[in-house]
């Protein structure tokens, strides 16, 4: 009976130890599966910030060459102009060319010098006065150049602007992928 009542005390030793061995292996158990689960909550989560920094890079990409598109449109309808204004310029010279072969013939024609004095000085005034509208139509000119240039000069800021961007985003997307290399380097997936 003595070796009875050990045999029953050394199994519940054994009992209790293997109590106390299957609660810590569950636990050991448990926490494994709660690191995993958290583990997986992060790589949602920097996926998630991925695709939202990706549609926030997509839209100023977008942005941008809507604002280029507009400046080419811009750059468009000033070079017409100019082209309107250069025709014009080609009609006052062409008048101009007319005004001058009828002074030529007025004074080859000449019989009266005090009489073909007064016609000289009106065809002047009027050689004069197209000159002067040539003139205007030289600074209307220069002005539509000078706008073409502030466009360039625009485009070229907005380029250099859109390159500091892109050169950030491929920076901070560098810099975002760093915890899931190490998070590769920890649990490498076959």
């Amino acid at each position: 009976m003595a070796e009875e009542r050990l045999t029953r005390e050394e199994d519940a030793v054994l009992q209790q130890q293997y109590l106390r061995a299957l609660s810590s292996f569950e636990g050991i158990i448990l926490s494994q599966i709660d690191i995993k689960n958290k583990l997986g909550a992060r790589l949602n989560y920097s996926i998630q910030a991925g695709l939202i920094i990706l549609g926030a890079i997509a839209i100023s990409i977008l942005v941008l060459l809507l604002t280029l598109s507009a400046q080419i449109n811009r750059i468009s309808a000033i070079v017409s102009d100019m082209n309107i204004h250069l025709t014009s310029v080609a009609e006052q010279m062409h008048r101009t060319r007319g005004h001058i072969i009828n002074m030529e013939q007025r004074v080859a024609l000449m019989e009266d010098i005090q009489g073909m004095t007064g016609t000289l000085s009106r065809a002047m005034e009027v050689i004069d006065s197209d000159i002067r509208s040539m003139r205007e139509i030289v600074h209307g000119i220069n002005r539509h150049l000078a706008t073409v240039r502030k466009n360039v000069g625009n485009i070229s800021v907005n380029m250099d602007i859109m390159n500091h961007e892109i050169q950030a985003m491929s920076q901070q997307v560098h810099h975002m992928a760093k915890p899931a290399r190490s998070m590769n380097k920890m649990f490498p997936f076959p």
